[in-house]
C-alpha cells in the first residue's frame, strides 16, 4: 500500500486512530469526526459506517486495512504519511494508540504461542513503533500546532489478574513506556505531550470473552459477569466521550498515568 496523506485547504486537527473498525476505537473515531477531525484509521477491516459518516467528505477519513501483528511495515507507512501531511493544514496532531488483542483468559501455560507472540505485537509493540514514526516525522512542527499521544491503557496494567498475563504485560508496558516518552518530550521545545488512559469498563468484545471464560481456569468470571448484570459497564460511545473529553482537556499530559474515573 502506498500512503496517501489526506490533503485539505482547511486548518483542522488530525488524528490516528488504531483499532477503530469496532468498539471503544470505533467510537472514538465516529465522534472525532463527527467534531472535524481528519481521521487516518489503522485496523484490519476498514469500517463501512464510518466511510458513510464521512459522506461526500471523503478527504476527512482515511482508512488502512493492515495487520498491526507485523507492525514495522506499518510504522513505516505511518512515517511517510505524518512526513507528507501538508503543514499549513493541520491545527493539531494526535495518535490515539486503541488497538489490543485479547489472549484467550486462563494460564499462561496454556495459552497458543503464536497467539501470545500476536497480542504482545499488536498490544505493546505496535505502539512503540507508530509512537517513534509519529514523533520523528512530525518533529519539524512549530509550537502552534501540538502533538498528542493517547494510549489506550487499562486497570489491568496496573493490577495484575489471573488468566490474563499477556494482557496484563502490554498494558503495563504502555504505561511505562508513555512515561519515558513523557519525560524525553519534557527536555524537548515542543515535545508532544503524553497520557496512557485507563477509559474504564466497557461492553466490548473483550468483556463478552471474559464472561464466557471457563471460570476454573479463569478464577475472575464471576467478576466480569456481574459486571454486566449489574449495569456496570460503559457503552462505546460513553467510554469514547470521555476518552475524546481527555483529548481535548487544555491540561493534557500534565499527569502521564490516568484514569477516566479519576475526576483529577
Amino acid at each position: 500500500m502506498s500512503p496517501s496523506p489526506v490533503t485539505s485547504p482547511v486548518t483542522s486537527p488530525v488524528t490516528i486512530i488504531t483499532g477503530a473498525s469496532r468498539g471503544l476505537g470505533l467510537a472514538i473515531a465516529r465522534q472525532l469526526l463527527a467534531q472535524g477531525h481528519r481521521l487516518l484509521t489503522i485496523q484490519r477491516t476498514p469500517n463501512a459506517d464510518l466511510a458513510k459518516l464521512a459522506g461526500n467528505m471523503q478527504e476527512m477519513l482515511e482508512q488502512w486495512s493492515v495487520d498491526l501483528t507485523s507492525p514495522v511495515e506499518v510504522a513505516e507507512q505511518l512515517q511517510q504519511w505524518v512526513a507528507g501531511l501538508p503543514r499549513g493544514s493541520i491545527s493539531g496532531l494526535n495518535l490515539v494508540n486503541n488497538a489490543a488483542m485479547l489472549v484467550e483468559p486462563g494460564p499462561l501455560a496454556s495459552a497458543d504461542l503464536t497467539t501470545i507472540s500476536h497480542a504482545i505485537r499488536a498490544g505493546l509493540e505496535a505502539p512503540v513503533l507508530l509512537s517513534a514514526a509519529f514523533l520523528g516525522a512530525s518533529h519539524d512542527l512549530g509550537s502552534e500546532v501540538p502533538r498528542k499521544i493517547l494510549n489506550i491503557s487499562s486497570g489491568l496494567g496496573r493490577q495484575a489478574m489471573a488468566g490474563s498475563a499477556v494482557y496484563c504485560a502490554t498494558k503495563a508496558g504502555m504505561d511505562h513506556v508513555s512515561r519515558s516518552l513523557a519525560l524525553e518530550a519534557a527536555q524537548q521545545p515542543n515535545g508532544a505531550r503524553i497520557i496512557s488512559l485507563a477509559p474504564g469498563v466497557i461492553d466490548t468484545d473483550m468483556q463478552v470473552q471474559l464472561r464466557g471464560a471457563d471460570p476454573l481456569a479463569f478464577p475472575d468470571q464471576q467478576r466480569f459477569v456481574g459486571l454486566k448484570s449489574g449495569g456496570l459497564l460503559d457503552t462505546p460511545a460513553a467510554a469514547a466521550a470521555k476518552v475524546v473529553a481527555y483529548l481535548e482537556r487544555p491540561d493534557f499530559g500534565k499527569t502521564v498515568i490516568a484514569d477516566v474515573r479519576d475526576p483529577n
